[in-house]
Order: structure tokens, then C-alpha cells, then sequence
């Protein structure tokens, strides 16, 4: 065997996984963290409401369609608006951790990306929602949204009054939106399959439940998405050898290329890494 090819016939080292007591308590404490920055929001009622007005009038100003019209849709029969009604309190936690534990198992070098993005979304989130309390728009009577989820069921929210587990004045940006998109995003990178760009439908569907549920805005998913779009254009995916990931191009045949033979085209060094990120995507 000929010494010269033999860097390319050698196994790129495995992505490691990081350790899994350690993931477990970071994600734990960011989860705790938040629901205690959430509680610090709560009890700004008047300025909420205030909010929530501006709102609204912004969200007419620019010509966004009506909450309600997605509503009406939803309030055509009992059976579709308690699905809707279960979607939103059953699938936004669940769907995400399942999505960063199959990261975790199966695509390691994306698992720290997401990880780090989801956090940074949250983070800001919480910040916006200190700054900015908003009351959802199933709270502002004048406009003539149902409460959905009190109506039909199930909630999980009490009255504002008495619910000291949630803080339901935290509408701006939307969490179930902006953490739905990144689930999508990341099972887009992460997979290869045709059929891949499907999970678009899970936010899109989330989108059409928080709104039509009178549990969000317009204006909040696009908050939630724009957020989520810087936090995606500062953080991007590494290599093992802690460098950016950058697509790999095959050689083509130019004035400096021309006449070298394929051994020569063999993967060395930090392009040896970058293929193995990009295997872990497939």
C-alpha cells in the first residue's frame, strides 16, 4: 500500500458525546432558572394589559390578519378545538427534550449547537418578558377572543390571581413557537432524508394552535423567530477540533489543480474533522 493514500483510508475519530450527568444538571438548572426569572415577572397586571393593547393596535397598523379568524376555524366543533387545546399543553415540553435527547444519541455535534441556541433563546425570551410583561389576547375581553382551553378544555393555567406556577403575563416573544422552529431547524440539519423538510409542519401547526387558542399573538411568533434567527446566525455548529462547519466542495479541475492525481485530493488534518461532522449529520 502506497503511504501517500493511506491518511485518506483512516477513520475520522468519532464525535464524543458530552457527558450525560453533566447535560442533565445544566439542563435542569437553565429549566429552573427560567421558572424562577418567570415568577420575578409576574404581578405587573396594569402594565400588561397596557401592553397587550399596544399590541393589538400594532398588529392592525401593519395589516396582520385577526387572531380570530384562525379561531373560528378552530371553534367549528367541540372535538378539534380540545385537540388544539391538548396540542398546546401536551406537546411543547415533550417534543423538545425528545428532540435534543435524539441529538444527544444520534448526533452528537449538533446536540451542543442546539443546546446552546435553545438556551439563548430562552434567555432572551426571559428578558423580553421582564422589560415587557404582555397579557395574552385570551385575557383582553374587548376583542372578543374565547378562552379556549377554560371553555373546552384542558388548561393549564389557573385564574392569573391564584396561579403562582406560571407566569401567563410572559406572551412576548413565544416559547412554544420559537423552541417548535428550532426543533424543525435542527432535525432539517441534522438528517439528510428527502422527506426532512417536513418537520416544518411542526411549527406551522404550533403556530396555528397558540394563535388560534388565544394563547399568543401574531407579533409573538414573529419576535420568537426573529430571535431565534440571530441566536442561529451567532452560533454555529462545530467541528471536533472546535472549529466553524463549513460545507465541503468537491475538487474541480482549475489551473492549479489540473494533472494532480486523486491521491493528492485526500482529506487531511482539519478537513479530516470536517468530514466527520458532516457524517454525523447523516
Amino acid at each position: 500500500m502506497n503511504a501517500r493514500t493511506e491518511p485518506s483510508e483512516e477513520k475520522p475519530a468519532a464525535v464524543a458525546r458530552p457527558p450525560i450527568v453533566r447535560e442533565l444538571l445544566l439542563v435542569a438548572g437553565l429549566f429552573l432558572v427560567y421558572k424562577f426569572g418567570r415568577q420575578l415577572a409576574t404581578g405587573h397586571t396594569i402594565e400588561a394589559f397596557r401592553n397587550a393593547h399596544r399590541v393589538w393596535d400594532w398588529e392592525r397598523t401593519l395589516h396582520l390578519p385577526g387572531e380570530g379568524s384562525v379561531q373560528s376555524v378552530l371553534l367549528h366543533g367541540d372535538t378539534l378545538v380540545h385537540i388544539a387545546n391538548t396540542y398546546y399543553a401536551t406537546v411543547h415540553f415533550p417534543a423538545t427534550v425528545a428532540f435534543l435527547v435524539w441529538l444527544y444519541l444520534r448526533r452528537p455535534a449538533h446536540y451542543v449547537w442546539a443546546r446552546r441556541v435553545l438556551a439563548v433563546v430562552t434567555a432572551t425570551a426571559l428578558v423580553v418578558h421582564l422589560v415587557f410583561p404582555l397579557a395574552p389576547p385570551r385575557m383582553l375581553t374587548a376583542v372578543g377572543l374565547v378562552d379556549t382551553a377554560r371553555v373546552y378544555g384542558p388548561s393549564v393555567y389557573g385564574p392569573p390571581q391564584t396561579d403562582h406556577l406560571s407566569n401567563q403575563f410572559a406572551a412576548m416573544p413565544s416559547l412554544h413557537f420559537g423552541w417548535a422552529l428550532m426543533v424543525a431547524i435542527g432535525l432539517i440539519v441534522a438528517t439528510r432524508s428527502r422527506l426532512r423538510w417536513l418537520w416544518l409542519l411542526h411549527p406551522l401547526l404550533t403556530l396555528l394552535v397558540i394563535v388560534g387558542t388565544a394563547n399568543h399573538y401574531w407579533l409573538d411568533a414573529i419576535v420568537a423567530a426573529t430571535v431565534l434567527g440571530l441566536a442561529l446566525a451567532v452560533i454555529r455548529p462545530r467541528t471536533p477540533s472546535g472549529g466553524t462547519r463549513t460545507p465541503l466542495r468537491s475538487p474541480h479541475r482549475t489551473a492549479t489543480t489540473a494533472g494532480r492525481t486523486p491521491d493528492e485530493f485526500a482529506p487531511t488534518g482539519e478537513q479530516a474533522d470536517d468530514q466527520a461532522l458532516v457524517g454525523a449529520g447523516r
